[in-house]
């Protein structure tokens, strides 16, 4: 039990301090007054010496010096008490260190939340929400698709009406040309029909008067006859053994015969005639027609096949226009998104210029603070050197100090031996500390004996 007691931590750091730590640092002040002078123990009054002041500049700033701790022409004691004053110059650079630290964390800290929030609105600022916009336009662009997609259909169509009526009037005037050449055949037809009954008006004049002539030469035979009859009556009447004479009758008959196979000859050889002259008439005309319909045939085969080529002429030029105003709004469409994307990436690569500036500075820093650290870890191991030199120090000359209870009211009575001690505190993460580090706590022990 007694050890417990005495065994206590004294720290100037402590805040809420209990009864036992109150009696112990009343103790230890006492044997501090009794070992160093009017000085106690927990913040010396000594004056650090410009040799130390020059030596041990502030963290960051300069090297540490070999000869920290080393004051010559001190005057007496002075080695101890320049320990103490090396001791707690260190312990004081060391709580400015910390804070020092601290302040860095916060501002770090501090300065990562701007940076966070910074980059939050401007991503928002750089990278607005397009969708709804993008969602529309499509949209819009879709209709307009169908829209022209319609009205070059309905071209189309007006094109087929146009190419149709053209069909319609060039059959049209074909039929109208056609009529135009058989009612000019049939007014020749009609003319020549009527030369021929001109021609047969005549023949048949020709005939009656050859009937009328044929007539009159009869009667003139008869009246000829009868008065030869009347002649020959009154004579006698003699009968010779001579040749037959001529009979009349069969004369005129036989000229009857004659005349009518002249006319007949005739009729039929003009008849005859005007066949020939119809069927190579005919023979003509209808050549001519087939070579006019052959030739009309071919004129509509070639009007069909320019139209046919003037509809597709047309409709490949409407697919090339088409084409090309797909072309430049495609064309105006990306150079658009390209702009918009090059704007974004030089946004980025500026950010990332930024994030690299920033990267080098906290690495700069970084180095920084690992050189702080490395003369630190330099400074902690000459104040640990310096403990232990010191603890040596006082394990050989410290005498035995009683303590009664006259020094401490109520306290326990013994032996004590007052050793310095340190305590080294690290930092478990780099979050507490940039490149890792400690907190060094400088206490006194009190042991029984």
């Amino acid at each position: 039990m007694t050890s417990t007691h005495c065994d206590s931590l004294l720290s100037g750091q402590v805040s809420e301090p209990t009864a036992a730590s109150l009696c112990l640092s009343a103790t230890l002040a006492h044997a501090n007054r009794v070992r160093v002078g009017t000085t106690p123990l927990g913040r010396p009054s000594l004056c650090v010496p410009y040799s130390c002041q020059t030596a041990c500049p502030l963290p960051g700033t300069r090297d540490i010096p070999g000869n920290i701790g080393v004051c010559e022409n001190y005057g007496e004691g002075a080695p101890i008490g320049h320990e103490k004053v090396t001791m707690q110059f260190l312990n004081d650079r060391l709580a400015n260190y910390l804070e020092k630290v601290r302040q860095l964390e916060r501002e770090n800290a501090e300065l990562e939340t701007k940076i966070r929030e910074s980059s939050k609105c401007h991503e928002s600022s750089v990278c607005p929400d397009y969708q709804s916009y993008f969602r529309t336009i499509e949209e819009l662009q879709q209709k307009i698709l169908c829209i022209k997609s319609e009205n070059n259909r309905l071209v189309v169509q007006i094109d087929n009406a146009k190419l149709a009526a053209d069909d319609f009037r060039t059959k049209y005037q074909t039929e109208h040309s056609l009529r135009q050449l058989g009612e000019a055949d049939v007014c020749g037809l009609r003319r020549a029909l009527d030369d021929l009954t001109l021609a047969k008006c005549d023949l048949e004049a020709q005939l009656e008067s050859l009937k009328e002539e044929l007539l009159c030469l009869k009667k003139n035979h008869e009246q000829e006859v009868h008065i030869l009859r009347g002649q020959l009556g009154d004579k006698l009447q003699i009968k010779l053994d001579a040749e037959p004479t001529v009979d009349l009758s069969r004369v005129l008959d036989e000229m009857r015969c004659h005349y009518e196979a002249m006319m007949q000859t005739g009729r039929n050889d003009v008849e005859q005639w005007f066949r020939d002259q119809c069927e190579s008439i005919s023979k003509q005309d209808m050549s001519c027609s087939e070579e006019l319909q052959c030739c009309q045939s071919e004129i509509l085969e070639l009007r069909r096949t320019v139209n046919a080529l003037e509809v597709e002429l047309q409709a490949q030029h409407t697919l090339k226009d088409c084409l090309q105003n797909s072309l430049c709004e495609s064309d105006a469409r990306f150079g658009t998104e390209l702009a918009q994307m090059q704007i974004l990436i030089r946004d980025v690569e500026e950010q990332l210029s930024e994030i690299r500036a920033d990267l080098e500075r906290q690495n700069q820093e970084y180095q920084v603070l690992l050189d702080v650290k490395a003369r630190l870890e330099g400074e902690i191991n000459t104040y640990r050197k310096l403990l232990e030199s010191e603890d040596r120090k006082y394990e050989r000359a410290l005498p035995t100090t009683s303590l009664g209870t006259d020094l401490v009211p109520g306290g326990p009575v013994g032996t004590f031996r007052l050793t310095p001690s340190i305590l080294l505190t690290t930092f478990p993460d780099a979050s507490h500390c940039h490149g890792g580090g400690g907190e060094v706590l400088t206490y006194w022990r009190a042991q029984c004996i």
